[in-house]
């Protein structure tokens, strides 16, 4: 599998991260299985969180065994500063590790957040501890929406190597500034930060719970995703073809093969198949949403 610089950090990244996700829904046999699959194609990315169900500690034996073939990325939803710093240790002891290679701040949303996180007793100043002390290398940043506010964190956290935010057709496709990733995207190449894609699957929003009850939803992710190799291989060619550092599997474990196979197959998107695709797809509704929790 290609492999990409992950900005300033010195890693090259495969072309896909592994979405741990995934694990919280597969057995202990099953999760050391899709980890043994992930590595054996070349996948040195791997992306887990507390909020992740039991994906850490199902996630922990394989990283144990395989820890120097694999760049960790670990999240927090903490803002202040000893939430942040018990969460990592929470982290650190669920995964069994000593260190964590990237921690992220997890779905910045809000103005107010990133004064909290870049504030005295922010949790920006637990993550510069712990990096001084050795318990991560470097520090990211995760965004679902709000691309505006990625750019402000940017240009406010001097030392943030990494972003995550979503690229996708249907968002590059809206003229509004709310879905303005491809901001992002230069601001972050021009800074020398790695750029993580993520819901680059995601078809729409799932339809509202009166129409399709959440159990029966043929699949555990938070937006509808396209599920067809030929779709998948599509969307993963164009988000690559972006200029982005690393792409993420959608959560489900049952579409991980076809992202796999789509990331190992990546040799380039013509301008004109990704305008394409665009037009194709510029009228449905955005899988990203303004805010999350409004």
């Amino acid at each position: 599998m290609q492999t990409r610089s992950l900005g300033k950090t010195g890693h090259d990244s495969s072309l896909m991260t592994f979405g741990a996700i995934a694990l919280n829904w597969l057995e202990q046999d099953g999760a050391n299985q899709m980890i043994e699959l992930m590595l054996d194609h070349g996948v040195n990315h791997f992306d887990v969180a507390p909020t992740y169900g039991d994906a850490e500690l199902k996630l922990g034996p394989k990283l144990r065994q395989h820890r120097e073939e694999i760049f960790l990325g670990c999240k927090t939803q903490e803002r202040g500063y000893e939430g942040a710093k018990r969460k990592l240790e929470q982290s650190l002891n669920r995964l069994g590790v000593e260190h964590i290679d990237l921690y992220q701040i997890h779905g910045l949303e809000y103005e107010d957040e990133l004064e909290t996180i870049t504030a005295e007793g922010g949790a920006l100043e637990a993550f510069q501890e712990a990096k001084d002390e050795g318990l991560i290398d470097h520090i990211g940043l995760t965004s679902h929406g709000e691309p505006q506010l990625v750019l402000n964190a940017i240009d406010r956290i001097d030392d943030l190597e990494t972003v995550m935010f979503p690229i996708n057709p249907v968002v590059a496709g809206k003229d509004d500034d709310k879905y303005d990733y491809e901001a992002v995207l230069d601001c972050a190449n021009d800074a020398d930060i790695g750029t993580l894609g993520i819901k680059a699957f995601a078809k729409g929003p799932w339809p509202s719970t009166d129409e399709l009850p959440e159990d029966d939803r043929p699949y555990a992710n938070w937006y509808e995703p396209v599920d067809t190799p030929a779709e998948i291989k599509k969307r993963f060619d164009f988000a690559a073809a972006q200029g982005l550092t690393s792409i993420i599997n959608p959560g489900d474990p049952k579409l991980i093969a076809m992202v796999l196979d789509a990331a190992e197959r990546y040799d380039g998107m013509e301008e004109a198949a990704q305008r394409s695709l665009i037009e194709q797809v510029r009228h449905d509704q955005s899988p990203v949403p303004e805010q999350l929790h409004h």
